[in-house]
């Protein structure tokens, strides 16, 4: 199970979400499928992506991050993607 984030550009709109295969979601957002916030604010750019063997686990990290400030939710994107590159080409790795 993943959770990502999504991104509508570097410190844009950020987008929250959990799901079993990566990059099916990541076209789904990009197809305008995915969500109707994510298509209303343009959000299509996976920017962060974690995986977690236990499905309940990955959907309560993803409840913690949706609580999360701003600020603690772009840290995170930071840390492991200081640029904010497009992690689309990466995500058929599920």
């Amino acid at each position: 199970m993943w959770l990502y984030i999504l991104a509508s550009q570097k410190n844009g709109t950020l987008y929250v979400g959990v799901t079993n295969r990566l990059s099916r979601r990541v076209e789904e957002h990009r197809d305008g499928r995915g969500s109707q916030f994510a298509s209303r604010y343009s959000v299509t750019r996976p920017v962060y992506a974690e995986h977690h063997d236990d499905p309940a686990e990955a959907i309560a990290q993803e409840k913690r991050i949706k609580h999360w400030s701003r600020n603690w939710k772009v840290a995170l994107i930071e840390r492991a993607n200081p640029d904010w590159n497009d992690l689309y080409p990466t995500t058929h790795l599920d």
